[in-house]
């Protein structure tokens, strides 16, 4: 069980840092540019069926554009968007826990209310209203889910903060006369960083299939954006007979989700190793 917790950051890891670089050197892997149409070469195969274009490994869509392109594209997208939503979130919910945490009283009944608001809200059903309402772009789709994804860094912040307040260091800190903001970014909130990195992690997966479902549905990246949600739901009327326009993208897609959600539960054991010690 131990090899399988450590091998499973190590493959976690390693599959998350091969989809970074792709993502970020997206402009040099990319064959052609995402959104460029050839209608003449409308649902070209690829390689390993008969009849494969060699031009286009991975084929083309029903536009004619080249579908390795758009799926390295799409990595940008995903990670893009996860990786923001997930420093935003972090931000509002880590700042509103050591707040409740540290001040307690008022303070932690009107966080605590506000945490259990966000909790009772849906959010597909709620993301889903916003973004239909706002109008879908990335701009509104990183803003709405951030808003949504919050609550897990204020919980573990706020359940945190309330134990390291009580340390006798934290009090010495005081005596010295040291500031309320000093004694929360200095003497707590390093204490409470491995924590909040594993809670980002596995918090990052959550975003990432949100935006894909958005996405699928209309309401997230607005085509011709290459996304691996749109991706498959540009695909889903070729099932039949082009299954692979949605097996590339979805297999991408669940590659991504199990890469970070292995790296996560690593740093979850290691971090929770180093507690125990």
């Amino acid at each position: 069980m131990t090899r399988w917790k450590q091998s499973s950051i190590l493959i976690g890891g390693g599959i998350l840092l091969l989809l970074v670089l792709i993502a970020l050197f997206a402009p040099l892997l990319a064959p052609y540019e995402p959104t460029l149409q050839n209608l003449e070469h409308r649902f070209s195969l690829p390689f390993w069926m008969e009849g494969a274009d060699p031009a286009h490994l991975l084929g083309t869509d029903h536009l004619g554009r080249d579908y390795l392109s758009r799926l390295i594209y799409g990595a940008r997208i995903s990670l893009g968007i996860g990786c923001s939503v997930v420093v935003v979130a972090a931000v509002i919910g880590t700042s509103l826990g050591l707040l409740a945490g540290y001040f307690g009283g008022r303070v932690d009944m009107l966080i605590s209310f506000l945490i259990t608001t966000r909790l009772s809200l849906p959010i597909v059903l709620v993301a889903l209203a916003a973004v239909a309402l706002k109008g879908a772009s990335l701009t509104t789709l990183v803003t709405v889910l951030s808003l949504l994804v919050w609550d897990q860094f204020a919980i573990v912040a706020r359940t945190g903060s309330q134990t390291i307040r009580e340390q006798e260091y934290i009090r010495a800190a005081r005596a010295t006369g040291a500031s309320h903001l000093r004694i929360m970014l200095r003497e707590i909130l390093p204490n409470l960083r491995s924590t909040l990195i594993v809670i980002a992690t596995l918090e990052m997966a959550n975003v990432i299939l949100l935006e894909s479902a958005l996405s699928f549905l209309g309401l997230g990246v607005r085509p011709p954006t290459p996304s691996w949600g749109l991706m498959i739901a540009e695909g889903r009327d070729s099932i039949l007979f082009d299954s692979w326009l949605i097996a590339l993208p979805g297999g991408a897609l669940c590659l991504l989700v199990l890469a970070v959600n292995l790296f996560g539960d690593g740093l979850r054991d290691i971090t929770g190793k180093e507690a125990k010690r």
